[in-house]
């Protein structure tokens, strides 16, 4: 199991078996991101991370499981997503052509049960981690219908009358983009954290993870080009932290040098997402104005390093 280079000074906590998580090599998380997934485990509470797209939110769960040594299940719910479809599926469909074409024992119900990711986490002999990602999706009575279950852990088969009773509480991670807003009864069973976005100082560590060794000079400049984009009022989506490390791969698989990204902005089809912005820093540039080239000349809107 990795284990993370903590970055930070060590919290005066008492209890040493309360920082169980601490990160991972591969994911450079907060201090106060890496207290909120500790407490979540201490309460035994669901951990509900908001954030903009791309910071990494889902990404968390995996690299919790992986720095706590566990399992981990995912239910990623849709518009259609109901609650039930979490615990298990009883498939009448199959259970009808068995009966119509004679194979097997139709009378065994519990050949037709199909545990969810809920259900298979409840029944696991091993704890593990649950992630429900992107529970704003789904109908705005999708979270009070997962409340008892969550809270008990354990749920009823009513086609068998089976109780599935979790052995060991999993660690429950659960991810919104605040596309609905979600019922203060679900809020109050939750530890809640939001993850700002990155300044530069950790958005250099986070790259160094994906590409390590990168040019000072020439990370640099690409830290001044995402930052300013990230200022611009007009744009409609700002570019996220996913989006700059792709960015950088193409600028690193096309040879680009850092006296040509001074010059323009290559592959912008990597961090501007759509018609609108792509145009609206294309009249900028037709106007005269100028990309950025030191921190200074964005230091007013965005303080940057140093």
């Amino acid at each position: 199991m990795k284990t993370a280079v903590v970055r930070f000074p060590d919290p005066p906590y008492e209890n040493r078996d309360f920082l169980q998580f601490q990160g991972t090599d591969e994911y450079i998380a907060s201090r106060s991101l890496i207290d909120a997934v500790n407490c979540a485990i201490a309460l035994e509470r669901p951990l509900l991370i908001k954030g903009e797209p791309g910071t990494g939110k889902t990404l968390l769960a995996r690299h919790v499981a992986e720095g706590l040594g566990l399992p981990m299940e995912s239910w990623h719910i849709k518009s259609t997503s109901r609650a039930c479809d979490g615990l298990y599926v009883y498939d009448t469909l199959q259970r009808l052509n068995d009966a119509r074409f004679g194979d097997g024992d139709v009378s065994d119900i519990r050949r037709y049960i199909r545990l969810g990711p809920l259900g298979r986490v409840f029944a696991a002999e091993q704890r593990h981690v649950l992630l429900i990602d992107e529970i704003d999706k789904a109908d705005p009575e999708f979270p009070n219908d997962i409340l008892r279950e969550l809270d008990e852990m354990r749920f009823t088969i009513s086609e068998t009358g089976e109780d599935i009773t979790a052995r060991r509480r999993p660690v429950v991670i659960i991810t919104s983009n605040s596309e609905k807003e979600l019922p203060d009864a679900f809020l109050r069973r939750c530890v809640f954290h939001f993850i700002e976005f990155p300044d530069p100082e950790l958005m250099k560590e986070i790259i160094d993870v994906h590409h390590p060794g990168l040019d000072e000079r020439l990370l640099d400049q690409v830290l001044i080009r995402f930052y300013w984009l990230r200022t611009r009022a007009e744009l409609r989506k700002k570019p996220s932290t996913s989006e700059l490390i792709d960015w950088i791969a193409a600028l690193l698989r096309s040879g680009i040098s850092t006296r040509q990204l001074t010059e323009r902005l290559p592959f912008a089809g990597s961090l501007l997402k759509n018609e609108h912005d792509m145009l609206a820093v294309q009249q900028h540039l037709d106007q005269g104005g100028a990309l950025p080239s030191t921190w200074d000349d964005i230091r007013s809107r965005y303080g940057g390093p140093g």
